[in-house]
């Protein structure tokens, strides 16, 4: 609910928790937690945006204000979503920094497994981030960009946790404990962009890389790839590898197969993301001073309308780690 500029969050054992409202950016809910009307009402108001997940992270739907709208800047990026020269060239740029990420993050982690040699996968990795840079079309550069995700799996599967092995990606349902917290945390990240994307007169549903798909915000999947192995990836094996979470806090369905969070493995992953989400960064190159993860990727959205205004990705910088 919501009281003198507060949200007052009521737990389960009768305490109350209260938070300003001009801390909040976003909220998400899980389960069957209820919202206020009031609440509901201060938070469009304000532009924070609320998303609605089931307990397992299943996506319901979002409370957003659509107060402000710039028709112009939409119809820029249709535009640019049919034009396959431009369309490459942000493809190109994200994929060739999501690989780049994904092979500081294997190495990072390799470094501390002398006794797995990883570095024929990495240098695979490598040579397929580079002809993702020489792609002539876009089936091309996201032809590369998965033979070199499944190194990256199988180098992480190579470092990771005795109790927490897997054999490459997998989903809808995630089949062990690891694809099952990252499928998790790249759907809170998606719609922490989805929210962003929004904020900026832009629409979720137009992107470059991925194929227009019903019901499926291609854009905010689009710019999800270069954020993936950096708060995610990095989150999870942060747990696993740091002992935070275990084999234990995980259930099985006996129908499906699909591996689901517990009530601790999923209150650990959220609380590790969101301190991920509020760490400093460096790593936006046309900034000169740090930002929190959340605030970088605002910048990140904010960059891409601005080449969208100007109807080309000429000067769009994706993320890359070091």
């Amino acid at each position: 609910m919501a009281s003198g500029g507060r949200i007052i969050v009521a737990c389960k054992d009768g305490s109350t928790r209260s938070v300003p409202v001009e801390t909040l950016e976003s909220i998400m809910i899980f389960g069957g937690i209820e919202l206020t009307a009031k609440a509901q009402e201060e938070c469009l108001e304000r532009g924070i945006s609320v998303t609605f997940l089931s307990t397992r992270g299943h996506y319901f739907g979002r409370l957003q204000s659509t107060s402000h709208m710039n028709a112009f800047r939409l119809k820029n990026q249709i535009r640019l979503s049919e034009n396959k020269e431009e369309s490459l060239k942000i493809t190109k740029k994200i994929l060739e920094a999501k690989v780049h990420n994904q092979i500081v993050l294997a190495r990072r982690y390799s470094r501390s497994n002398p006794d797995v040699d990883n570095r024929s996968l990495i240098n695979n990795m490598s040579m397929n981030g580079r002809k993702i840079e020489s792609s002539e079309t876009l089936e091309q550069a996201i032809g590369y960009e998965g033979i070199a995700a499944r190194d990256y799996f199988k180098v992480l599967s190579n470092i990771i946790d005795t109790d927490f092995k897997f054999t490459g990606r997998n989903r809808r349902p995630p089949k062990d404990p690891f694809n099952s917290m990252i499928s998790l945390g790249y759907t809170i990240l998606l719609y922490e962009i989805y929210a962003e994307i929004e904020a900026r007169s832009l629409s979720p549903y137009f992107g470059f890389i991925h194929q227009i798909k019903e019901n499926h915000p291609t854009l905010a999947s689009d710019l999800l790839e270069e954020w993936r192995a950096v708060i995610v990836d990095a989150t999870v094996l942060s747990l696993i590898q740091g002992h935070e979470v275990h084999a234990s806090d995980f259930d099985q369905d006996p129908e499906t197969g699909a591996v689901m969070l517990n009530r601790t493995a999923l209150s650990a992953l959220i609380r590790k993301l969101e301190n991920k989400m509020r760490t400093d960064t460096q790593y936006i190159d046309y900034l000169d001073h740090p930002v929190m993860f959340r605030r970088a990727i605002w910048w990140q959205v904010k960059t891409l309308a601005g080449c969208i205004d100007q109807g080309d990705f000429d000067s769009y910088k994706p993320l890359r780690i070091r």
